[in-house]
């Protein structure tokens, strides 16, 4: 008498699951992942034409989306990337410990940019399009609570003085001063938008990318070479505005737009989830909403 053995999880048993598995390793090795992706549709729509109920989610395995096999090559200096990057998230996080030596209380949100660095400065130094004669360029939206990091990149290329940094989060007098967020009125040199305010930077960014596709295909303008870009926080996710237009982009097919989320598990009233996977959360949301995501867990 033979003794069957099956897998506890799927109940098939264990030798015939193998051969699903070397099967589909087969078609990996022969056609490569897309046509593997193809042929579990057509397997997943004959299952659901057989009455199976499959269950749903949204969600990708908890991995990095791009597998390293397909990572590109880093395309500038590594190590002087990293020192300058080392160099402006220490001077950022100076200017906050000074201010609030001197002026008890002033804040600042450290954290913010100190997790958040090497997102900033890959995409200044790499993806970050400036204006032309001919293009206007990208439009960015900075996570309000990263300040401290672009005034600390700006002193780094001589575009604010030590006064200023000096100066951080005391307005007055007029000019000498750095605003506590994003605050086009009070530096309109300085900044585009205004963000922070109760999730309000990352709806606007979708109606942005809407509006920029609106008169490039009227013929008022050529936007077709900006890309509008949006930092924020796991925390800030939770405001209502924040998700509220997530659809408007997908219906729009806003293929101009970016948001990167710096998921750091902190917010001003305590930690993001606990222990859940936020990433996870927020990829199901964007997933659910049409939205194309890559996840960056590791490296």
């Amino acid at each position: 008498m033979g003794i069957q053995m099956v897998d506890p999880a799927s109940g098939i048993e264990a030798e015939e699951l193998q051969e699903w598995l070397e099967s589909l390793e087969d078609i990996l090795h022969r056609y490569g992942p897309d046509r593997l992706g193809e042929l579990l549709v057509h397997l997943q729509e004959r299952a659901y034409q057989r009455g199976v109920k499959l269950p749903f989610t949204a969600n990708t395995p908890y991995i990095n989306t791009i597998h390293h096999s397909d990572q590109q090559r880093f395309p500038g200096d590594l190590e002087l990337e990293r020192r300058i990057k080392s160099i402006v998230r220490w001077n950022a996080m100076a200017m906050v410990v000074r201010a609030n030596k001197n002026f008890d209380g002033l804040g600042g949100h450290i954290s913010t940019f100190a997790s958040s660095a090497t997102l900033y400065e890959v995409a200044q130094n790499h993806f970050f399009r400036g204006q032309t004669e001919d293009v206007p360029g990208d439009m960015v939206y900075f996570q309000g609570h990263a300040s401290p990091g672009m005034y600390a990149r700006a002193f780094v290329e001589g575009r604010l003085s030590e006064s200023h940094l000096e100066h951080f989060r005391r307005e007055l007098p007029a000019g000498d001063g750095l605003s506590s967020y994003p605050h086009p009125w009070l530096m309109p040199d300085f900044w585009q938008f205004p963000t922070v305010s109760m999730g309000l930077g990352p709806i606007c960014s979708i109606y942005h990318a809407r509006f920029l596709r609106y008169m490039e295909h009227r013929g008022l303008k050529d936007t077709s070479q900006s890309r509008v870009w949006a930092f924020l926080g796991d925390g800030e996710c939770d405001e209502p505005e924040s998700l509220g237009a997530l659809t408007l982009a997908s219906r729009e097919n806003l293929d101009n737009l970016t948001w990167v989320i710096n998921c750091n598990l902190q917010r001003l009233d305590g930690p993001v989830r606990g222990n859940g996977k936020i990433i996870q959360e927020l990829e199901g949301a964007f997933r659910g909403a049409g939205w194309n995501v890559i996840k960056v867990i590791w490296g």
